[in-house]
């Protein structure tokens, strides 16, 4: 038997594990019946825990002591895995979660679109871990010039876990770029913006890693911060409007995705996991059959990775962005070409159809009901949505249904070790 964590006051009960929720908790019964979700267990677990939360259909529970580990259980890589709220699934065998994932797409297309389809394969990362090249802390100074940076906790989600130099799905020059920070910002952070609270994104470019700071009061003194820190090329403010100031270091950023060298922006969206990128990327474009004179839609285009990939097919490619990148807006080979325009999807689709093909990426919220109608209403043959949250993918899916024929659902694991992945559906529209 393993002790996790005794209580003796608390009244405990020895549950099996069965299954596993879209958080990554452990899902088991209780004695009455009810569903209890635990954190930290594994399906096949046999374990102890105690009611944490009572609702009338389900319960939370604490980890106490694992009785019988499942055959899927393996010993987490990371020392703050028992307190960190991060990565939610180090305990489960890596061939495990790229199971548990595709059971997840599909039960969320059942219980969401009510679509019985299967997916046709998941594509693993290339590194387990550290893999991520961007990484946001929470930082807060407390009483007596203590400071504390790190992640939420995963038992007490108004705390947060001091995370020194280890992270380990970090890529390691961010994890180094970090260690060295921590180091160098000084007594109670005093070269970094003031305020009880701040969010430091750091993702790493050419050359290094940028500092993105969001909140706090007036700017430090990033000039000396930058200084001492080496590792660390660029240092920005992201203030409550939004807006995006330059402290310290250099104004342009570059950084090297699908074999190219883009500009980019300090917050502009990159997927986290570069190597599986590649995989995605490859895929999603191998989807689209190439014909003469092809038109095709990139929304939400973001740095124009799918653009770029198709303009040097041969193809003519229009991407949407509101968050445009000056480089962006036109572009072009010998065969395709790469136009750009700024502005939401809602107000510039409807003057770029028809088209032959459409990708869409959009955030995680999914699709507005206006973009939903109009694909249904007036869409091309071909659209392939790529989505990072299987439930707000499956709800579109469910908008387009009238309209679109889905074709394939294939996974692509950006995100090991913690309940995410990114989705791919390929649709034709039906005749």
């Amino acid at each position: 038997m393993i002790p996790v964590n005794m209580s003796p006051d608390i009244p405990e009960e020895t549950i099996h594990i069965m299954g596993v929720n879209s958080s990554g908790q452990g899902v088991g019964r209780l004695e009455d019946g009810s569903v209890i979700f635990v954190p930290r267990t594994v399906p096949g677990d046999t374990v102890k825990v105690t009611v944490t939360m009572k609702k009338s259909r389900w319960s939370k529970g604490r980890l106490i002591e694992i009785i019988s580990p499942s055959l899927d259980r393996v010993k987490p890589v990371c020392e703050y895995f028992g307190v960190c709220n991060g990565c939610a699934l180090q305990h489960m065998e890596y061939g495990a979660q790229l199971k548990w994932k595709i059971n997840s797409v599909e039960e969320s297309l059942k219980r969401i679109a009510g679509k019985n389809i299967s997916v046709s394969g998941i594509e693993p990362s290339p590194q387990e871990y550290n893999y991520r090249s961007r990484l946001t802390f929470t930082l807060l100074r407390l009483p007596e010039s203590r400071v504390v940076a790190g992640f939420h906790s995963l038992n007490l989600p108004e705390r947060i876990e001091d995370i020194g130099e280890t992270c380990s799905i970090g890529e390691t020059s961010l994890l180094k770029a970090w260690k060295s920070l921590r180091e160098n910002w000084g007594e109670n952070a005093r070269l970094l913006p003031a305020g009880r609270k701040l969010k430091l994104t750091l993702r790493t470019v050419d050359g290094g890693v940028a500092l993105v700071i969001h909140g706090g009061k007036k700017y430090g003194r990033a000039d000396l911060l930058i200084d001492k820190t080496p590792e660390i090329v660029s240092i920005w403010n992201v203030d409550i409007k939004g807006e995006k100031h330059l402290l310290a270091g250099s104004r342009l950023l570059f950084d090297e995705r699908i074999g190219s060298t883009i500009s980019v922006g300090a917050t502009s969206f990159l997927q986290a996991n570069r190597q599986c990128e590649i995989l995605l990327n490859d895929w999603v474009c191998n989807q689209i059959e190439l014909e003469p004179d092809m038109r095709l839609i990139d929304a939400y285009c973001g740095l124009g990775s799918y653009g770029r990939t198709m303009m040097a097919r041969g193809v003519e490619v229009i991407g949407i962005e509101r968050d445009l990148m000056e480089e962006l807006h036109e572009t072009g080979t010998n065969s395709g070409s790469l136009k750009c325009l700024k502005g939401t999807v809602e107000n510039i689709l409807p003057g770029l159809l028809p088209a032959d093909a459409i990708i869409l990426n959009p955030p995680r919220t999914g699709l507005s009901r206006p973009v939903a109608k109009l694909i249904s209403d007036r869409g091309p043959y071909l659209a392939i949505y790529v989505s990072c949250d299987p439930a707000t993918l499956a709800r579109d899916l469910a908008r387009l249904g009238e309209a679109y024929e889905i074709i394939n659902i294939r996974l692509f694991d950006l995100f090991p070790q913690t309940p995410h992945t990114e989705t791919v559906a390929v649709m034709h529209r039906k005749v």
